[in-house]
């Protein structure tokens, strides 16, 4: 029941631009599409970042079960956003994105954070944890760290006059990686001390 929740949950921001561009509210929809698109895919990619320190923090095991949805979800806006940019913005024109990669960095850190993103999509399955055991699995899906910095990296750079919400997101993705590396660190010294006892 909650999952289905869930799953209506993160596909209204989709049913909401979907809306705007059949209502006529934008002037220009493929802006209106890249920014919908990247900010929710920001958003979920922090959530399932979340999934970890609120359940450490409230002791609340069972919401595990929703950071594959989550991450699935930020994977999918991704690929929306990315679609947008190279189809209906660029029009397929491969040369010319890569000429303007260099002027724009943004589209660099951006990529970046989008291919990090891949693999775990393509890995979440209980067969890829079986395949990769356990340790490997992981490991691998650490990069959702790198593919957050990287998607934060890419608001802020894009961002050209008030950069609140970016930084804003940035503070959070700060916070969410702190607490991952207190515990990490708080478990690795009791570990530590528990073999000279």
């Amino acid at each position: 029941m909650l999952k289905s929740a869930l799953f209506v949950a993160c596909l209204t921001p989709l049913g909401f631009i979907l809306y705007g561009l059949s209502a006529g509210e934008p002037a220009n929809p493929i802006e209106y599409i890249t920014d919908g698109t990247g900010i929710w895919t920001l958003r979920l990619l922090m959530l399932t970042l979340a999934i970890t320190p609120v359940r450490i923090l409230s002791g609340w095991d069972s919401l595990v079960r929703f950071r594959r949805m989550l991450g699935l979800f930020a994977f999918f806006y991704g690929v929306l956003h990315f679609l947008t940019y190279i189809y209906l913005d660029q029009s397929l024109d491969f040369a010319g994105i890569l000429k303007d990669i260099p002027k724009r960095p943004f589209i660099t850190a951006g990529f970046t954070a989008w291919i990090l993103m891949l693999p775990l999509a393509l890995t979440s399955t209980r067969k890829w944890i079986s395949r990769l055991g356990g340790r490997r699995w992981q490991f691998l899906h650490r990069a959702i760290y790198f593919s957050g910095t990287a998607a934060v990296l890419h608001y802020i750079w894009k961002v050209k006059l008030d950069a609140t919400n970016p930084i804003r997101y940035a503070a959070l993705l700060a916070a969410l990686l702190g607490v991952r590396a207190w515990f990490a660190w708080k478990k690795n010294r009791v570990l530590h001390v528990d073999k000279f006892l």
